[in-house]
């Protein structure tokens, strides 16, 4: 008979269960942190709770609330003179900078109510090809939504021209390109580079705005369609970025198999997008993406690598490769047609 003693089980408490349950709480403190501009005050120099009180025009009661969370989230530090931004807050939430994002961190605010009749979207048995988000653009949604994701997309872009070897390239074909920012960011560093951005007849008249606004409207357009349907014209590199769970498997196998007879030979194409890991227990981030889809009535889903990986492969792509684009966030997919 074994004398060994049975090892006490873990202790299960609802902790873990009350955090998530909470979690905007989180979401909300980071907004409204953003709307009074503790960030910007605190960059540029107010950096305790009375200076704070002065500079936001708050209750020092309330400002002393928003800290002590602000710190608890790890979003402001205490430095050697005082309150300091952590080094993400201070590189994409001071307003003014070049890399400034606020107006990305507000984009969501809307879905609020939506995300709260998640249980009432999730039984509905309503769904369309490219949801109500796409379906119901106008130029003014459109124009807010890029506005609010421009910057952004511009540092996903410089990524990408740092990532893909555009040299040699004359044409990319960019698909959903939105605000053109991965387009516009390919031109200006390769100046022999033409782009056509392809998206909603909404989209792109503000696509143009950004274009022209970056001056380089001689290399780079807009063309409206829905590339989910219509022609594509050809090129010898292709871009879909930033819109892969907005559609089902078998719209994106037909978006690839569709890229692939517009390129040229030896052409190339990249899908960068919120991708699970292959067991689809995770990122947290690409599930939720695809959850998402839910309140918009869309036929969309989270789409695995292995997916991904296999339009490329069913379509003719060959060198097909897998690569980590943001850590745990975006990946890119890449592969390239036979010569």
């Amino acid at each position: 008979m074994s004398t060994e003693k049975a090892q006490p089980r873990p202790r299960v408490d609802t902790r873990r269960l009350q955090d998530i349950a909470l979690a905007y709480w989180q979401s909300a403190a980071l907004m409204s942190a953003v709307d009074v501009g503790i960030f910007t005050a605190v960059a540029k120099g107010s950096r305790d709770l009375d200076a704070l009180t002065e500079t936001l025009d708050l209750s020092r009661t309330n400002v002393e609330r928003l800290v002590t969370v602000l710190r608890a989230m790890d979003l402001l530090v205490d430095g050697e003179i005082g309150l300091e931004n952590a080094p993400d807050v201070e590189r994409f939430l001071v307003e003014g900078e070049r890399d400034y994002a606020g107006p990305w961190i507000h984009f969501t605010r809307p879905r609020w109510q939506e995300w709260g009749r998640l249980t009432e979207h999730l039984r509905s048995r309503e769904e369309d090809v490219i949801g109500k988000s796409l379906a119901d653009m106008t130029v003014e949604r459109a124009r807010e939504y890029h506005e609010a994701t421009y910057s952004i997309g511009l540092g996903a872009g410089r990524r990408f021209s740092r990532q893909a070897d555009l040299n040699g390239r004359r044409q990319l074909l960019d698909l959903g390109g939105g605000s053109g920012a991965y387009s516009i960011v390919a031109a200006q560093k390769h100046p022999n580079l033409c782009a056509v951005v392809f998206d909603l007849p909404a989209v792109v008249e503000v696509t143009r705005e950004f274009i022209a606004e970056a001056g380089v409207d001689d290399r780079v357009r807009a063309q409206a369609g829905d590339f989910t349907a219509d022609p594509f014209p050809s090129a010898d590199v292709v871009l879909m970025a930033s819109n892969l769970p907005q559609y089902s498997r078998e719209i994106i196998a037909r978006v690839v198999a569709k890229a692939f007879d517009a390129l040229e030979p030896g052409g190339e194409m990249h899908l960068i997008g919120e991708m699970l890991a292959d067991d689809r227990t995770g990122p947290i981030g690409p599930a939720l993406w695809g959850l998402a889809e839910a309140l918009l009535h869309s036929t969309g889903i989270a789409h695995s690598e292995s997916d991904c990986l296999g339009y490329f492969r069913a379509a003719g792509f060959v060198e097909v490769s897998a690569n980590e684009f943001v850590r745990g966030t975006l990946t890119r997919v890449s592969g390239s047609k036979p010569s």
